[in-house]
């Protein structure tokens, strides 16, 4: 592991030098592509170092402590030694985290798309909650939501949305959103106080990048729409509104939230291709043979990951049996103590299958 380890801050070396070369600030390509393997590598080649320097500092002490005649300074230097090799092993851990594989879409843009489930306008109303829970979660990080496409209900819920997250790092935080999640709750239109069960499903995508899906035009059909919706002074005076069919696979795509034809023919594109992606990485996956499947990163959009309970107050995550009485503040996107801790015990379930960092 530490030969690996030294490869690494060996390499990030090179990508040093290569960068003080005018040559390489010339060509945009090669300085973008060295610029982004830097960022990437940087956090490991600084634990390596610092881990290094520990455990030289640690052997120096060691050394001094068994040669010196001064009590003093024997008991010095043995107190620095034991101080040094009690920081090794937290090091170690730190190490063995950054050199797990990383997800390589975590950086992408995310496709979002959420539909009622059971429970009538019950459940299109906890749609709605689900889809402002994600824009303000978006909003405290940096990202942008653009909407696709809608099908609103008339006291606001929505019967299905899809929506693009923007964002650096918007997979890694949007990942494990996939699944159905529950809600139980007195609706609006309950008269006797009762509490009702509904569900809305959420499925979560990366953004392909072209060059990862190509899509052979001869195999789309592409049609304009008039859009439809809650109402709006724009609304239905144009056929801006596109359904993009993609004939192999039989997957439709709407999308009317632009007026401009074109933008919804590209956001339309956009989620074809993280369908698309979608399906090519679910088929890679089938083929591994013995392959681990973490029980937290399934992502599997007929699984109940999570629960709202209003009356209560508590939001449950099923997957690793988290629960915490803070539901007002989670709706209200902040959704980060759920978030780290499924990251946290993806990282856990991904470490069991890790070594040491031995030789």
């Amino acid at each position: 592991m530490l030969e690996k380890l030294k490869d690494v801050s060996d390499r990030f070396d090179r990508i040093e030098e290569e960068l003080s070369d005018p040559a390489v600030a010339a060509d945009q390509e090669r300085l973008t592509r060295l610029m982004k393997e830097r960022k990437a590598i940087l956090p490991t080649v600084e634990k390596y170092r610092e881990y290094m320097s520990v455990r030289n500092a640690a052997e120096e002490a060691r050394i001094l402590a068994e040669s010196e005649d001064d009590p003093e300074m024997r008991d010095f230097a043995l107190e620095e030694y034991h101080t040094l090799k009690k920081r090794l092993p937290e090091l170690e851990d730190e190490l063995r985290i950054l050199l797990l594989p990383r997800d390589p879409d975590d950086d992408k843009n995310v496709v979002v798309e959420i539909r009622a489930g059971t429970g009538g306008e019950e459940a299109a109303l906890f749609a709605g909650v689900l889809f402002r829970m994600y824009s303000m979660y978006s909003s405290n990080h940096g990202f942008k939501v653009e909407v696709v496409s809608s099908n609103e209900t008339g006291l606001g819920g929505f019967k299905e949305i899809s929506f693009i997250v923007s964002g650096e790092g918007a997979w890694s935080r949007f990942k494990f959103e996939g699944g159905v999640h529950r809600v139980q709750r007195v609706p609006e239109t309950e008269t006797f106080g009762r509490i009702h069960t509904s569900a809305a499903t959420v499925a979560v995508l990366p953004e392909a990048e072209d060059v990862e899906i190509e899509i052979n035009p001869s195999d789309l059909t592409i049609e304009t729409i008039k859009s439809s919706g809650a109402g709006g002074q724009h609304i239905n005076k144009t056929e801006s509104a596109i359904r993009l069919i993609h004939n192999p696979t039989g997957i439709v795509i709407e999308c009317q939230d632009e007026r401009s034809q074109f933008k919804n023919r590209d956001r339309a594109m956009k989620i074809l291709r993280a369908k698309l992606y979608d399906m090519k990485l679910r088929e890679q996956t089938e083929k591994i043979a013995g392959a681990r499947r973490s029980q937290v990163g399934s992502g599997d959009r007929s699984e109940r990951i999570r629960t709202y309970n209003f009356p209560q107050g508590r939001v449950t995550d099923h997957r690793i049996g988290l629960t915490l009485y803070t539901l007002e503040s989670f709706v209200n996107g902040d959704m980060d103590p759920v978030i780290d801790a499924l990251i946290t015990a993806d990282t856990a379930e991904r470490l069991k299958e890790g070594g040491g960092i031995g030789e």
